[in-house]
């Protein structure tokens, strides 16, 4: 399923970037799936072998009034092969591809207490210069970590929490 999702994101993106509607596509895909997720009988007209592809796609078309037409025919094309369950990793796909276009570095910081009024902002900025990445930061509290920060940079952690170098000591003690 990966493989197909990865295959019909590409597709789309392609044509949207062709189109010059990147974000367009982007914000209409994260609103039919988000409708899809919160409407379970929506999801299940769509993701059903029980009505046709015509009704289907009659469906869309009254669903979708304004849409993006590339968008448009590429939900067409998801129901004549069938693969509209795909479209929630589709849209995950996406939005990957979304961000690598747009240089967009997922920043999370999480701290023990709530930290002053722009040291977050000052961590995005510098990691911002050193990644020449656009950075899209959040920011969080988890109490659990005792003290220190919690940084995740993409796929990478740094964990310079209390929580983490207790841890650590209470192993090294338990070795010896």
């Amino acid at each position: 399923m990966e493989e197909i999702a990865r295959v019909y994101s590409q597709s789309l993106f392609d044509v949207a970037s062709e189109h010059a509607e990147l974000d367009v596509v982007r914000e209409q895909l994260g609103q039919f799936a988000d409708a899809l997720d919160a409407n379970k009988d929506l999801a299940v007209f769509f993701f059903s072998p029980y009505f046709s592809t015509e009704e289907k796609k009659d469906g869309l078309g009254r669903m979708l009034d304004g849409a993006s037409p590339q968008f448009l025919n590429f939900l067409e094309l998801l129901t004549e092969n069938h693969r509209m369950p795909a479209i929630f990793r589709i849209r995950r796909q996406y939005d990957v591809l979304w961000e690598k276009e747009n240089k967009l570095l997922p920043v999370q910081v999480t701290s023990a207490v709530t930290l002053e009024a722009g040291v977050a902002e000052q961590i995005g900025e510098r990691i911002g210069q050193q990644t020449g990445q656009r950075v899209q930061l959040t920011s969080t509290v988890d109490p659990e970590i005792i003290g220190g920060i919690v940084l995740r940079v993409g796929n990478s952690i740094l964990d310079a929490s209390i929580r983490n170098r207790l841890e650590k000591l209470r192993r090294d003690v338990a070795k010896s």
